[in-house]
């Protein structure tokens, strides 16, 4: 099977975070968010599925509200990846205005979870067109530890059995091993760290990025 990536665009600015459920992503782009804004970095947060129709609908399956089968759903989360790219109000758009684009989950979560469910030929297929970010951050977890803090959740999605999420891992290992030759720099952080040391390894990172002349 060939390199993934070595074709692909890579788009300045853009940073994705990808790890296990549990893995504090959500955590980390809360805490990025506030140091750009103090340190007056112009930049926007967003996160994978999308706030638009299709991820609305896709977060529903993943809540078990609305039935879909795997092949529908990696459907579904391309579909929604390609408006939240390039749709009004994007991420080629922000990034088109000078800012730093940080993304909770993108299309490694698509190669991971859904290659996984429905096999992996589909999900490369459906994202072999999407651009690459700059920075990808990937939050190293063990699928034991992840599953514990997924455990305290109030709301539990169908993903989110240790079963699952060690083949996910496992996958997520592969992927970042055919991508580590796409010009893409990958960050690797052990999320068993704490919190702030966690956040301090990635707002090192992002500003560095964030620093240069814009070259979008």
């Amino acid at each position: 099977m060939p390199m993934e990536g070595k074709t692909r665009p890579i788009l300045d600015r853009f940073v994705v975070f990808e790890g296990l459920d549990g893995a504090g992503t959500t955590t980390q782009l809360g805490m990025i968010d506030s140091a750009l804004a103090r340190a007056g970095v112009p930049h926007w947060i967003t996160f994978e599925p999308s706030t638009h129709p299709a991820g609305r609908l896709v977060r529903q399956v993943l809540r078990g509200e609305v039935g879909a089968c795997p092949e529908t759903l990696a459907r579904l989360f391309s579909a929604d990846r390609h408006e939240h790219i390039q749709g009004k109000g994007g991420i080629i758009e922000h990034l088109r205005e000078g800012e730093v684009v940080i993304c909770d989950r993108y299309i490694f979560s698509s190669l991971a979870y859904q290659g996984v469910a429905c096999g992996p030929e589909l999900p490369r297929l459906l994202n072999a067109g999407f651009p690459l970010p700059e920075l990808l951050v990937y939050f190293d977890l063990p699928s034991a530890v992840a599953m514990k803090r997924v455990e305290s959740r109030e709301e539990r999605e169908i993903f989110e059995t240790l079963s699952m999420q060690e083949r996910v891992r496992s996958a997520y290992e592969a992927s970042l091993l055919e991508f580590a030759d796409s010009g893409m720099r990958i960050l690797r952080v052990d999320a068993t760290r704490s919190v702030a040391e966690v956040g301090a390894s990635i707002l090192e990172a992002v500003q560095g990025l964030a620093s240069r002349p814009d070259t979008l």
